[in-house]
């Protein structure tokens, strides 16, 4: 870990004071919980898993039910490898076809079928509301334009996407 000296990694590290600490812990807790509060209704009721959920749902919103494969892993939080094994599922499920996009063959498309269209209309007022009763309705006006600000000030988005 040696360096020649004035690199940020090489520098005493700047410790949280109260407030960083609080704002941090707190979003940790949010980034650990969440996804299995928003995820446990879906697999008791419709058994999808949340990212199966965002990826029907993203598709079922996309322009004639269509994204590309790297779109849709960023869209849906997720990675093209998870991406890839979700979509294989959908379609033995017949949810979700994959094709050449015709515009760059060099992309691969994802399609929602009708039958994942049912499966996603059927889920969406389940994850409506947990996403309600967990977030949305705990939170002002003014949270939730602070959450949006902040979200999107933290967004990563991957190369090509952004």
């Amino acid at each position: 870990m040696g360096g020649t000296g004035g690199h940020a990694d090489d520098a005493e590290p700047r410790w949280l004071d109260e407030r960083e600490k609080a704002a941090w812990t707190g979003l940790i807790s949010l980034i650990l919980l969440l996804p299995g509060r928003l995820e446990s209704p879906l697999r008791q009721e419709h058994g999808l898993t949340l990212f199966e959920y965002l990826v029907l749902s993203h598709l079922s919103e996309a322009p004639r039910r269509r994204l590309r494969m790297g779109e849709l892993a960023f869209l849906a939080s997720g990675s093209l490898s998870r991406l890839s094994n979700v979509v294989k599922r959908c379609e033995q499920r017949g949810w979700v076809v994959r094709m050449p996009d015709p515009d760059d063959g060099r992309y691969t498309l994802a399609e929602l079928t009708d039958a994942g269209f049912d499966v996603v209309h059927l889920a969406a007022p389940t994850h409506l509301r947990s996403v309600r009763g967990t977030v949305l309705d705990a939170l002002t006006a003014t949270d939730l334009k602070a959450l949006a600000r902040i979200a999107d000030k933290l967004r990563i988005v991957p190369d090509g996407l952004g």
